[in-house]
């Protein structure tokens, strides 16, 4: 049975009970034959964004952030559970849900290359009922607001993939919605673009749009959103402010080794008492090992000498202050960079 409608007087913008997506997917057996399995993109997520924060969808390519805002959005239908997006049901409201919503989901991949930019947006100004002065007026305002006038006029097609992105962004703001939905806005952009678009996302949140921002880079989640969900496999494994979660690591520590570690030696560190989780990552000199132990662990003599036993070369032993990238770590057991691309 549905839970009730959210009430309009409180502060959320989106609802979500138990949301599950299972995807069904077939695999060769032989020339001939072929296997019939179910992928989870899904597990029984739960969770609320709030009325004028910037909520972002933090987890590597394959975690399943894609599915839930596709869902959110209503490009794909649940397995099973319940969503409210503006206060309208997902399924039974769909067209209110979109009227409301703004979405940039497929980056570039979601312009017409053979329209000129200005076209794009007054063409998608006009699938969201807007008159000609109306759509005529916004993508101007959009074209000078993201520095795309001088080539406003120009066929996507001989634009940098740098100023696609800017453009499929621009699309999500033709209707003005009170909802933003941005799906890893920044991918392709290089580094002065990429901080001019979150600048703009600062600017329109301040203006009281409220914003859903996945994104896998940990700097992004760390220094533009007010609250981070953690979501890996399909599940929502943390959420709140960055502070928040990284709170929640108070009573452990964790200790960053450099060097040349092999996955021997890694595996021995996983078994030593104390120790909660050990990833390694790749660094710019080598190899970097994260380990999680204990607030409490006295065993950093024992540490480096399993790392030695099992031929690792150590270059630095620093045991630091807690990062959200750690959070991600302890609550996943690996790092942002590992793709689990499966049913997204």
């Amino acid at each position: 049975m549905p839970s009730s409608k959210p009430n309009p007087e409180t502060n959320e913008t989106v609802r979500v009970e138990n949301l599950s997506k299972v995807y069904q997917t077939r695999q060769r057996k032989g020339l001939f034959k072929s296997e019939r399995s179910a992928v989870e993109a899904l597990k029984g997520v739960s969770m609320e964004v709030c009325s004028g924060e910037i909520f972002g969808l933090l987890g590597p390519n394959g975690a399943g952030k894609t599915t839930l805002i596709k869902i959110l959005t209503t490009l794909l239908l649940p397995t099973s559970g319940d969503a409210w997006v503006n206060g309208h049901h997902i399924e039974k409201e769909e067209n209110q849900v979109r009227a409301t919503v703004g979405c940039m989901l497929m980056g570039e991949r979601g312009l017409y290359w053979k329209l000129t930019g200005r076209e794009n947006l007054e063409y998608f100004g006009a699938l969201y009922h807007l008159s000609p002065d109306e759509r005529r007026s916004r993508a101007e305002e959009i074209l000078s607001m993201l520095d795309l006038e001088d080539i406003a006029d120009r066929t996507v097609e001989t634009y940098s993939s740098g100023q696609k992105m800017k453009l499929a962004f621009g699309k999500a703001l033709i209707n003005n919605a009170p909802l933003l939905v941005l799906d890893e806005p920044t991918n392709t952009l290089d580094v002065p673009s990429a901080s001019e678009l979150r600048a703009i996302v600062r600017e329109l949140n301040k203006q009281g749009k409220t914003v859903i921002y996945t994104t896998h880079i940990m700097t992004e989640a760390e220094t533009l959103c007010d609250r981070v969900a953690i979501i890996d496999h399909g599940q929502l494994l943390a959420i709140g402010s960055v502070d928040e979660l990284k709170t929640s690591l108070r009573s452990e520590q964790v200790t960053r080794i450099e060097g040349v570690i092999p996955s021997k030696a890694v595996y021995a560190v996983q078994g030593l008492p104390g120790v909660h989780q050990a990833t390694r990552t790749e660094g710019e000199a080598g190899n970097q090992l994260i380990v999680v132990t204990e607030r409490s662990f006295a065993g950093l003599p024992k540490l480096v000498e399993t790392l030695t036993a099992s031929d690792a070369l150590i270059q630095k032993v620093a045991p630091e202050e807690i990062t959200l990238e750690d959070v991600f770590i302890a609550k996943t057991g690996r790092t942002l960079a590992e793709d689990t691309r499966e049913g997204e």
